[in-house]
């Protein structure tokens, strides 16, 4: 079960229980920026997992994720100059990520797709069904939420983002994305059985 309250936390676990991740990664974008492909293809493999997951609950749009992730990752190979440190590079990565998706969001307009659930093979076949039918309203609900408010939710209860950073990424006020949040929470109450947090 998630916490409500997110506003002060720091952000995403660093990777792979590395706690110097942060400077690792500002490294390696630094790295990038003189034209380093070796650390290109570190930061790109540092990411992929978690782009892609987010790219997934954010499009709900499988013929997108890959497209979006690598228009993603080619903004980051040609403008890593652009990285300042003013924020993480987690939260600079994601921001472009989230422009990118809502302008393929805006451009398509195919039918959105369901997410097949992940299976555990020594689950009974009842609870394995319980889970995707649960997962599969959640995923239904979610993608029901506008774009800004589909945003908040997903960094949120996904990434285990604190709205500072999201406001960062999103690029709007943090209380902006606390009132995104509120109406999201609400939203979901209305479409899912029981308290929001029962499915997050």
């Amino acid at each position: 079960m998630l916490h409500d309250e997110r506003g002060d936390r720091a952000g995403p676990m660093p990777a792979a229980g590395d706690g110097d991740a942060e400077p690792a990664e500002v490294r390696l974008i630094n790295r990038v920026a003189a034209g380093d492909l070796d650390a290109f293809e570190r930061l790109y493999r540092l990411y992929h997992g978690r782009l892609t997951r987010f790219l997934d609950r954010m499009t709900r749009r499988r013929s997108l994720v890959e497209e979006v992730l690598n228009d993603t990752m080619l903004t980051v190979w040609k403008r890593s100059d652009r990285y300042n440190g003013t924020s993480k590079v987690s939260t600079w990565i994601f921001a472009i990520a989230y422009r990118k998706a809502l302008k393929a969001l805006q451009r398509s307009d195919e039918a959105v797709e369901d997410a097949d659930a992940e299976q555990e093979s020594d689950s009974r076949p009842d609870d394995r069904l319980e889970r995707h039918e649960a997962s599969e309203q959640l995923a239904r609900a979610i993608a029901a939420l506008s774009h800004d408010h589909r945003a908040v939710v997903v960094f949120t209860y996904f990434h285990d983002m604190g709205y500072r950073e999201i406001a960062q990424i999103v690029d709007c006020p943090v209380d902006t994305v606390k009132t995104r949040m509120f109406h999201a929470r609400r939203r979901l109450r209305g479409m899912l059985a029981g308290d929001a947090e029962d499915w997050l």
